[in-house]
């Protein structure tokens, strides 16, 4: 796991630009503290710029920037190609020679055999890559299938500009950092910035399984992109060519499928071991590597004082059973709240998904330990995990019941009753709403009821269920449309004849996975120099679990049937078999105790105002509810804080 940061410059290029090059790989050397590089032809004005997180062949011969054996290619890599040994071998039998054990030579020496989108395609692993073509002068940039590793790119000036975060670029003299205000809009939204959007203007997100290139031999620079994997694609395959077979032969498939990828992703020449919160994903994987292993895995995990947010227990008692060299830390308020002002600084533009909080925590604790580890990541979106999968879509076959005429006449009304009429008339719907719920007044919730009962498919209700439109025009004070998903006129083929809950999941694969729950994993890990792998990402079980039929994910009102038969020829049921827990902090009561003092200075009406992208007095009107306790907003509050914290820090 490494950080990479490069730029062409349009312009004649004079002196002292190497640096620039190398102020802006410092910004990310937490990515790759063990040694840098740079490589820089003033000529073509190209600079490329490497830090480095040793992890297989630790000597210089894995050093970059690196050079193609025959000089044509130069290249600076992020993450881990996990056949490599095998491509190596391939390769070897055609001729070429290798100096190192590195993962990196093997990428050049396929780039030069096969060119970049045929290697590209054979390989196995996380990445993102740049390569710039020294006989043609061409830029290429790649991302990863699923989009495991980050890539940002854009127009500085009249120079193109990459990096694996966006604090890389700032150093370029030619950075303006303009804020997207539809960004800010998106953000506000979802509680994260969704590709190719950035949080600044002209720079984006390289989307997942795609090849950008840049030619600058040409008067004006030309910009292309290539897509070699497509989820949309293999989402298709899956729904037209599904599995055949008995239910056995699918649990083997998968235990097999599960087994090579977790096996090759153990391959490493530093300690390594695993996260492990107890639950199926990551018990799956833990099981797995044990199983693998002629001598005890080290596992971690970590517990709060907070009812409701400790599976601390679990992991243990998987751990025991398994024989994992476990270690365990209990983290108290103090320590988590000491994490917030590092957020701007770790994830580069607002996010507010809470749980990267434990998550930079766990990490932190890993690191102490070993250098790469393990997660039991994906698992809910490829194996039907979330338990708002089943809620949704049994709301929405007895919602569907109702003419639409009639739920929008319901809707209309309880959205134009003020919250303090329908919580005197619907107090007795509180313990309902309690136990399906999170805390807040009834007629709050009612009001995000009403939003929901009056969407026109089931589509629509997942996306106003999962994202804050109810309250997002009146956060924000620039409208934005819809961001859509999918693109492909054979993904609208497949989605309209597949069932609501597969449409769910998909939905959830090509956005949250990648802009949620990668981009934090991503940036907690490697704040802390710590590399994490996902067997589960591997694109050939990703591409097997959309061949699977959805009556083996979700059975006798549980998801993962299928992950949990494989895990039970592992562990026992008993040890896995309970409801699914969040990894998240109880924000609620922390936005109106311990960070009630951080949240008022933040929300200064004057510096609201001077900004211009958020609506001050709905702000601190929420604000005010939410601190004397008569309404919870934390959701929300918690992305406008997240943002204020992130935008004093530019």
């Amino acid at each position: 796991m490494c950080g990479i940061v490069g730029f062409i410059q349009k312009d004649s290029v004079a002196t002292g630009w190497e640096h620039v090059l190398r102020a802006m790989a410092d910004q990310i050397a937490h990515r790759g503290p063990d040694s840098n590089g740079t490589w820089f032809d003033a000529e073509a004005g190209i600079g490329l710029a490497h830090q480095r997180l040793a992890i297989i062949d630790l000597s210089p011969q894995g050093h970059q920037p690196m050079l193609s054996a025959s000089g044509r290619y130069v290249t600076v890599f992020n993450g881990e190609i996990y056949n490599y040994q095998k491509l190596k071998s391939e390769l070897s039998k055609l001729g070429h020679q290798f100096k190192g054990q590195s993962d990196t030579e093997v990428i050049l020496a396929a780039i030069e055999q096969w060119n970049i989108n045929e290697a590209v395609s054979r390989f196995v692993g996380m990445f993102a890559i740049a390569i710039w073509d020294i006989q043609t002068r061409k830029l290429y940039l790649v991302r990863d299938r699923l989009g495991e590793k980050p890539l940002y790119y854009g127009m500085i000036g009249s120079a193109f500009a990459f990096g694996s975060e966006l604090k890389a670029l700032k150093p370029h003299p030619a950075w303006s950092g303009g804020i997207d205000p539809e960004a800010v809009s998106l953000y506000m939204k979802h509680g994260y910035i969704p590709a190719p959007f950035s949080i600044y203007q002209g720079i984006k997100k390289l989307m997942p399984g795609t090849i950008l290139s840049v030619d600058y031999t040409r008067p004006e620079a030309s910009v292309t992109e290539h897509t070699y994997w497509s989820i949309n694609d293999a989402v298709y395959q899956g729904q037209i060519d599904p599995l055949s077979g008995t239910e056995t032969d699918m649990i083997a498939g998968l235990e097999s499928l599960l087994l090579s990828s977790v096996k090759q992703q153990m391959v490493s020449d530093v300690p390594l071991g695993a996260f492990l919160s107890g639950g199926i994903d990551s018990s799956t994987v833990v099981a797995m590597m044990q199983s693998l292993s002629s001598k005890p895995i080290q596992t971690f995990s970590i517990g709060f004082e907070y009812e409701g947010y400790n599976e601390a227990e679990y992991a243990r008692k998987i751990a025991e059973y398994l024989g994992t060299t476990h270690t365990e830390l209990f983290v108290t308020a103090d320590d988590a709240l000491s994490v917030i002002p590092e957020l701007p600084f770790i994830y580069d533009e607002p996010f507010a998904d809470s749980s990267q909080i434990p998550s930079y925590l766990l990490s932190r604790l890993t690191r102490q330990h070993v250098t790469v580890s393990l997660s039991g990541d994906g698992g809910d979106e490829l194996f039907c995990g979330y338990t708002r999968y089943f809620m949704v879509n049994n709301v929405w076959k007895k919602l569907s019941i109702l003419p639409g005429f009639i739920r929008h006449f319901v809707a209309n009304i309880i959205l134009k009753t003020p919250v303090y009429r329908l919580d005197a008339l619907f107090q007795w719907l509180n313990p309902l709403f309690n136990k399906y719920s999170q805390p807040g007044t009834v007629g709050d919730k009612l009001k995000k009821s009403a939003y929901l009962i009056n969407a026109e498919s089931a589509d629509q209700f997942y996306s106003r269920y999962t994202t804050n439109n109810v309250d997002v025009d009146g956060l924000v004070i620039l409208e934005n449309h819809e961001l859509q998903t999918g693109d492909s006129s054979k993904d609208n083929i497949w989605l309209s004849s597949s069932s609501s809950v597969s449409k769910m999941m998909y939905r959830d694969t090509i956005q949250y996975l990648p802009d949620d729950i990668l981009v934090k994993v991503d940036r907690a890990t490697m704040a802390n120099s710590l590399e994490s792998r996902i067997p589960l990402l591997d694109h050939r079980v990703v591409e097997y679990a959309w061949k699977l039929p959805l009556s083996v994910k979700y059975r006798n009102g549980q998801g993962k049937w299928i992950l949990r038969q494989v895990l039970n020829k592992y562990v026992p049921e008993e040890y896995f078999n309970r409801p699914k827990m969040g990894f998240g902090v109880p924000m609620d009561s922390w936005l109106s105790g311990p960070l009630k003092d951080w949240g008022e200075a933040l929300l200064d009406e004057n510096v609201l105002r001077q900004q211009g992208y958020l609506n001050t007095e709905v702000i601190r009107r929420k604000w005010t509810e939410h601190s004397q306790g008569t309404r919870n907003w934390r959701s929300q509050l918690w992305r406008v804080l997240v943002f204020q914290a992130w935008i004093n820090k530019q």
